[in-house]
Parts: structure tokens; sequence; C-alpha cells
């Protein structure tokens, strides 16, 4: 069964006061345990904001803050469904939940993982 990643760039919930963002952290969280109640979840979570450390092929080690590129993850959930159309079925769930826009892209399918 296809695996999507549905995912949002860090600063998209940017726009939600300060005082509501608990609100939308249950609101997430409901949709997260309705998706596992319908046996689709994986795994997901929020990102710390750009604390990044890149590790290089050499093994040399380069601490944060700032990524290398304007848009990088904020938060992401994992989940297995049947098609793409259940997948958009989802990312809209969260999409209203995190007040924020929600990318969905197919994982390739790996034997291993």
């Amino acid at each position: 069964m296809p695996r999507y990643l549905i995912s949002f760039d860090d600063g998209s919930m940017d726009h939600i006061p300060a005082g509501e963002m608990g609100e939308v952290g249950d609101a997430a969280r409901a949709v997260a345990r309705e998706a596992k109640a319908a046996g689709v979840w994986i795994f997901g979570c929020g990102l710390q904001r750009q604390q990044a450390v890149y590790v290089l092929p050499d093994g040399t080690i380069n601490n944060g803050p700032f990524p290398e590129t304007k848009a990088v993850v904020g938060g992401f959930s994992i989940i297995e469904v049947d098609n793409k159309q259940e997948a958009i079925y989802w990312a809209e769930r969260f999409a209203k939940a995190c007040r924020c826009k929600q990318e969905v892209r197919e994982i390739m399918y790996d034997p291993e993982s």
C-alpha cells in the first residue's frame, strides 16, 4: 500500500496568534488520533524551527541554525492509504486543523523499510 508524506513549510503557521496555538495543536492531534483509529497513521510531528545540524559526506559537521534553503519542513505526517485521493482527504483534514496548506507527496517504495 502506498505511503504519503503530508507536510507544511516552516513559518506556515506564523499567521496564527500565539494564544490560539494550543487550540491548533489540539485540532491537529485530533486528526492524528482519527488517522490512527482508521489504521492509516505511520508517524508525524512538528520540527524545531530552523535548528539544523548538517553532516556532510566527508563527515564534517556544520551547526545551523539556519538551513541553506528558504523552504524547510515545519511538520509532517506519514500515512499509508490505498491511493492519492485518500492522502488528499487526510491532507485536507490537517490543513483545516493546522490552518495552513499541506503538501502531499508519495513516498518511493523501498522493500527494506
